[in-house]
C-alpha cells in the first residue's frame, strides 16, 4: 500500500486531544462485497449506516484491493453525475478520467481527482490500455461528497491532487502518518478545496501505535478500515478491514493499531472523514442527487436531452486505406 510514505520522526506531530473530549463509538459496520461499472469489485463502507450520521456524505467504495491478471482490470462506462462530488483517491494502481468537458487525466500511487459534478457532466473511469494489456495491482476509494442547494447547480470543475500536495503530518508520538488531502488537522490544512466543510485523511498506524486526533466539535467523524486490525474510541471496539466505525460528538478521536498485524497488512491503514452537516432534504436516483422529486425527474430529462453534456467522439487511427 504505497500511496505515499515519508519517515514520521521528520513529520510536524499533531498535539493530542485530551480525554474529556474524546468521541464515543456510536456503531461499528461491516462493508459488504459488490461490483461496479464494468465488473470491479467494491466493498460498500457506508452500507446499513443511517444517512443522518453520514450526512454530508452519500457514498463510499473501496474499489479492489485486486491484483488482476492481464487482460483483466475494469473500469465504467460513460455516466452522468448531477448535484454532488465525487472524490477517487488512488491507493495502488492507475486510473485515467474523461469527462464530457474536455476534462480529466491520469491519477496513480497517492492522487486524489477531486470533480464537482455540479449542475451536470458525462464521464468515464478506466484503467490505461497499457495496464489492461499487462495486469497489475488497483486498491482505491471513491467517495460521493453532497453540495448544499446553493451549490448544486454550480459549473463543474476538476481538481487533480496529486500524492506529493497532499499534507503530511505525524502523530504527537511518530507512530502514525497522516495524510490529509481536505480539510484541517490542527491548523494544518490539505490541497483540496471544497463546497461543504470536510476533512479527509489517509493514516497509517504502526502496530501498537495510538492515534489520538483532535476533531472539528462541528463535524461527524467517520474511520473506515482500509487494511490491519486495531481498535477504535476510548473502549478500543475492535475494527478490520472492511469495517466503519461511526463517532458521536466530541473533539477528538482515537485509533489504536493491534501489536500484530496480518502478514500481508503490516499496518493499520484508516481513512478518516467527516464534515458539516448540511441538513436539507436529500433525494437520489443513481447518480444524481438533488433535493426534490422534481429535481430528480428534470435531471433525467436534461440528460437524455444532451444538456449535461455530449460524449466525446474518438478518434480512430488512419489505417491508410
Amino acid at each position: 500500500m504505497p500511496a505515499i510514505t515519508a519517515d514520521t520522526l521528520t513529520l510536524p506531530r499533531v498535539t493530542q486531544a485530551g480525554p474529556a473530549e474524546q468521541r464515543a463509538v456510536l456503531s461499528v459496520t461491516t462493508a459488504p462485497s459488490g461490483f461496479e461499472g464494468e465488473g470491479f469489485p467494491v466493498r460498500r463502507a457506508f452500507a446499513g449506516v443511517p444517512t443522518a450520521a453520514l450526512d454530508p456524505f452519500l457514498h463510499m467504495d473501496q474499489m479492489g484491493e485486486i491484483e488482476y491478471a492481464p487482460g483483466e482490470p475494469k473500469g465504467t462506462p460513460w455516466h452522468p453525475h448531477r448535484g454532488f462530488e465525487t472524490v477517487t483517491y488512488i491507493i495502488d494502481g492507475i486510473f485515467e478520467h474523461q469527462d464530457s468537458n474536455g476534462g480529466g487525466g491520469t491519477i496513480t500511487n497517492g492522487d486524489t481527482q477531486w470533480m464537482t459534478a455540479g449542475a451536470g457532466i458525462l464521464h468515464i473511469e478506466k484503467p490505461p490500455e497499457h495496464l489492461v494489456v499487462s495486469g497489475g495491482l488497483f486498491h482505491g476509494i471513491q467517495l460521493w461528497v453532497n453540495l448544499p442547494r446553493a451549490n448544486k447547480f454550480n459549473a463543474p470543475r476538476y481538481q487533480d491532487i496529486r500524492g506529493g500536495e497532499t499534507v503530511l503530518l505525524s502523530s504527537s508520538d511518530g507512530g502514525a502518518l497522516l495524510r490529509v488531502i481536505a480539510g484541517d488537522v490542527a491548523g494544518h490544512s490539505g490541497p483540496g478545496a471544497t463546497f461543504t466543510p470536510i476533512t479527509l485523511v489517509h493514516a497509517t498506524v504502526s502496530p501498537g501505535a495510538v492515534l489520538d486526533l483532535p476533531w472539528n466539535r462541528e463535524f461527524n467523524a467517520l474511520a473506515y478500515v482500509l487494511a490491519g486490525q486495531g481498535g477504535v474510541g476510548s473502549e478500543r471496539r475492535p475494527v478490520g478491514k472492511g469495517r466503519l466505525a461511526v463517532f458521536g460528538p466530541g473533539q477528538g478521536l482515537t485509533v489504536a493499531a493491534d501489536t500484530k498485524q496480518p502478514t500481508a497488512e503490516p499496518n493499520l491503514e484508516v481513512l478518516l472523514l467527516g464534515g458539516r452537516p448540511i441538513k436539507e432534504p436529500v433525494a437520489q436516483y443513481g447518480p444524481f442527487v438533488m433535493n426534490t422529486r422534481a429535481e430528480l425527474v428534470q435531471a433525467m430529462e436534461d440528460y437524455q436531452a444532451g444538456r449535461l453534456g455530449v460524449i466525446p467522439a474518438q478518434h480512430m487511427p488512419h489505417t491508410g486505406r
